[in-house]
C-alpha cells in the first residue's frame, strides 16, 4: 500500500484509458501530461517533465493504436510512436532509476490456439502488434519495468458488429483502472484480460442489439490469453 503515496506518469494523458483512469476512485497520485507538456519523441521534453514531477513510476500509454490499419498505411509514424517513443522513455526511466509500466498488446501472441501464457512463443498478427512488441523489446532491457499484455476496449461497446468466430480476453477501460494498484511494483510480463470468449458474447452484454460479423479475415481465431497470473494477483 505504500505505492499510493508515489507520484505516477501517465503518458498519453488525453488518451481514452488515461481519461478512464483519471476519472476512477484510488488513492495514487497521478500526473497526466499531454503531448504538449511531455513529448515522447523528444527526450529533453520527457526529462523536463520527469525532472518537475520526480515521479517513481511511470505507466506509459502513448503512442499509436487504432484503426489498426494505420499501421499498413504510416509505417514511419507507427514506428516513431510506438518504437522509438518506447525506447526513449525506456532510455529516461533508466536514467533516472523509474519503474515502467508499458502497455502492449495481447496480440503479439500467434492467435492460432489461444490461452497463451506469458513465457509462451510469440509472433505479432499485425503491423500494430509488431510495433508494440518492439516497444517490449526495449523495454525488456531495462529490468525495473512491467509490460503489461492488454486487450481493452472502451464501455459501452462501440461498434455495431461484433465477431462472432474470433476468440478473445476484451476487458473494458474501467477494469484496467482498477488492475493498476495492485500491479505497480510488480515486473516482468503480465497478460491482462477478461473471460476467454468470442468478441460477439463479450459484447452482446452491455450492447444487446449487437449484430454477428465474421472477423477471420482480419484476425486469426483465438488470440486469448491465458490470465492465471492476474487473477492470483487480483484474487479475481
Amino acid at each position: 500500500m505504500k505505492s499510493f503515496n508515489k507520484k505516477i506518469i501517465v503518458t498519453g494523458g488525453n488518451g481514452r484509458f488515461a481519461q478512464v483512469l483519471k476519472k476512477s476512485k484510488n488513492n495514487l497520485k497521478i500526473f497526466f501530461p499531454n503531448k504538449k507538456s511531455l513529448n515522447i519523441l523528444n527526450i529533453k521534453s520527457i526529462k523536463r517533465y520527469i525532472k518537475k514531477v520526480k515521479p517513481k513510476y511511470i505507466i506509459h500509454c502513448a503512442g499509436l493504436s487504432r484503426p489498426m490499419n494505420l499501421h499498413n498505411k504510416f509505417i514511419s509514424k507507427s514506428i516513431d510512436l510506438n518504437i522509438i517513443g518506447t525506447a526513449n522513455i525506456v532510455n529516461v526511466c533508466s536514467e533516472f532509476n523509474i519503474k515502467l509500466i508499458y502497455f502492449s498488446t495481447g496480440y503479439v501472441y500467434p492467435g492460432t490456439k489461444g490461452n497463451y501464457k506469458e513465457n509462451a512463443p510469440i509472433f505479432p498478427i499485425n503491423n500494430y502488434a509488431w510495433s508494440k512488441l518492439g516497444g517490449e523489446c526495449a523495454v525488456m532491457m531495462y529490468k525495473n519495468s512491467l509490460i503489461l499484455r492488454i486487450t481493452m476496449c472502451e464501455k459501452p461497446f462501440l461498434h455495431k458488429y461484433a465477431f462472432h468466430d474470433i476468440k478473445t480476453n476484451f476487458i473494458f477501460h474501467n477494469e484496467v483502472a482498477k488492475v493498476i494498484p495492485k500491479i505497480l511494483d510488480i515486473k516482468g510480463i503480465l497478460n491482462v484480460g477478461g473471460k476467454t470468449q468470442t468478441v460477439y458474447d463479450f459484447a452482446k452484454k452491455v450492447k444487446k442489439n449487437v449484430k454477428k460479423i465474421s472477423g477471420k479475415k482480419m484476425f486469426p481465431p483465438n488470440p486469448s490469453m491465458n490470465i492465471s497470473k492476474l487473477k492470483k494477483i487480483m484474487k479475481w
